[in-house]
């Protein structure tokens, strides 16, 4: 695949998982790619590795709840890169709780990281795709934000906010160049969700056998999604052409056959 040979990416979240992920697919599109995290130390090795399978990558650290953070993650990928063409805002979190358990703190962090970070990462990226009438954002949301689940009200509110956000954005961009999409995943195989089923674990004594086999059952999955199956819906939502999809919400639950 060379679609997207002269394009640069930035991936939020950007060094495990969907992020990891997706930063490859995009380099294997032909993309130059900027992996961002607040964990310097995983996006460092991840544009390593892509460079060692020659392709240009760029590393750098950034907490997406941060303003300050975001802009000069915008400036140093643009200098580095030359501009940004593609943003895909994959940071995220969870947490699992009844409502009565939830903190203030708690639901205000999940909805900053996946909601705030969102709005202040697309806000950067935003006039220079303008000024040159081309632009791809890609939003990784959940199934959650089509619906919800028990015991994930924070999260489910936070992806809800990232749909509608996506959805609002869509309209903006109309006859800007710009397109605006989300990717809506269930339970992809991520260290995320095994951070889920561990939590699970902790409190209901189950093995992770059936801890993970409550969590499929629950979504309605026949199996785990794959890093790369998100990835490379990520990389279909970045097409170059006149007919680029805008305010489309791809849906992966697991359900086609691999």
């Amino acid at each position: 695949m060379s679609g997207l040979v002269g394009y640069n990416a930035v991936i939020t979240g950007g060094g495990r998982g969907i992020g990891a992920a997706a930063a490859l697919a995009l380099a294997e599109a032909g993309a130059k790619v900027s992996v961002a995290s607040r964990n310097e130390a995983q996006v460092v090795q991840v544009a390593a590795q892509l460079r060692e399978n020659g392709h240009e990558a760029f590393a750098f650290r950034c907490d997406v709840t941060d303003p300050h953070q975001v802009r000069d993650l915008a400036m140093s990928a643009s200098e580095a890169m030359g501009r940004i063409d593609i943003l895909v805002n994959n940071a995220g979190t969870a947490t699992s709780n009844r409502i009565s358990r939830i903190s203030h703190a708690e639901w205000q962090h999940i909805m900053d990281v996946n909601a705030t970070g969102t709005f202040l990462c697309t806000q950067a990226v935003w006039n220079g795709m303008s000024e040159r009438r081309w632009g791809r954002v890609v939003n990784v949301a959940s199934t959650a934000g089509l619906s919800g689940g028990k015991y994930i009200s924070a999260y489910t509110a936070a992806k809800h906010a990232v749909v509608g956000f996506t959805r609002a954005m869509a309209e903006e961009a109309v006859g800007s160049g710009i397109t605006v999409n989300a990717v809506c995943p269930g339970y992809v195989d991520t260290p995320l969700t095994d951070e889920t089923i561990a939590r699970i674990m902790h409190h209901t004594g189950s093995s992770r056998e059936d801890a993970l086999s409550s969590v499929l059952e629950q979504a309605g999955q026949p199996r785990l999604i794959r890093a790369g199956e998100v990835a490379q819906a990520i990389v279909g939502l970045c097409h170059v052409g006149a007919h680029a999809p805008n305010g489309e919400l791809v849906l992966l639950d697991a359900s086609e056959p691999e």
